[in-house]
C-alpha cells in the first residue's frame, strides 16, 4: 500500500477464486469490496484503526456509490484499488476510487461516506483532527 503526495492511496491485492464467477472473471459487486478495502486502509494510514469510533458513538456509512466498469479482472491477477478524498462536507467524505491492473482501469467510481451517530443514525460533524489530516494530504 502506498500513499503518494497527491493524496491518492493505493492498495495492491490479488484476485482470488472467491472473487470470480464460473468464467474466472471478477464478479461486479466485488469491485465495491475492493474500494471498501482501499478506503479502510486509507483511514488506517491516517491513524484510524476502525471505521467506527465506539468511544464517541460515531461511524461512517456509505450514503452513495456509483461505479463504472471498464475492463474485467481475472483470477490470479494482481490489481490495485485506489482511494482519494475529493470532497469533504461537514459530515461527509467523497472518494474517487479505481481498480487498476497496471495502467488499465478496470472500474472507477465515486463513494460518499457520511459520519453518523451509531446510536441514532443522525449525521455528525467530522472531527477537526481527522479533517486536518485529510486536508494536509491534499496539499
Amino acid at each position: 500500500m502506498t500513499l503518494p503526495q497527491s493524496g491518492e492511496f493505493s492498495l495492491p491485492m490479488r484476485v482470488y477464486i472467491e472473487d470470480t464467477d464460473a468464467g474466472g472473471i471478477v464478479y461486479y459487486v466485488n469491485y465495491l469490496k475492493y474500494f471498501e478495502r482501499a478506503r479502510t486502509e486509507f483511514m488506517r494510514s491516517l491513524g484510524y484503526e476502525k471505521p467506527a469510533f465506539p468511544d464517541e458513538n460515531l461511524m461512517f456509512v456509505v450514503s452513495e456509490a456509483r461505479v463504472t466498469y471498464r475492463s474485467p479482472a481475472r483470477l490470479d491477477e494482481w490489481i490495485r484499488a485506489t482511494a482519494c478524498v475529493t470532497q469533504m462536507g461537514a459530515a461527509t467524505l467523497t472518494f474517487v476510487q479505481t481498480a487498476m491492473r497496471d495502467s488499465t482501469c478496470l472500474a472507477e467510481g465515486q463513494v460518499t461516506l457520511a459520519l453518523v451517530s451509531s446510536e441514532h443514525g443522525r449525521p455528525r460533524r467530522i472531527p477537526t483532527a481527522m479533517r486536518q489530516k485529510i486536508t494536509d494530504l491534499q496539499g
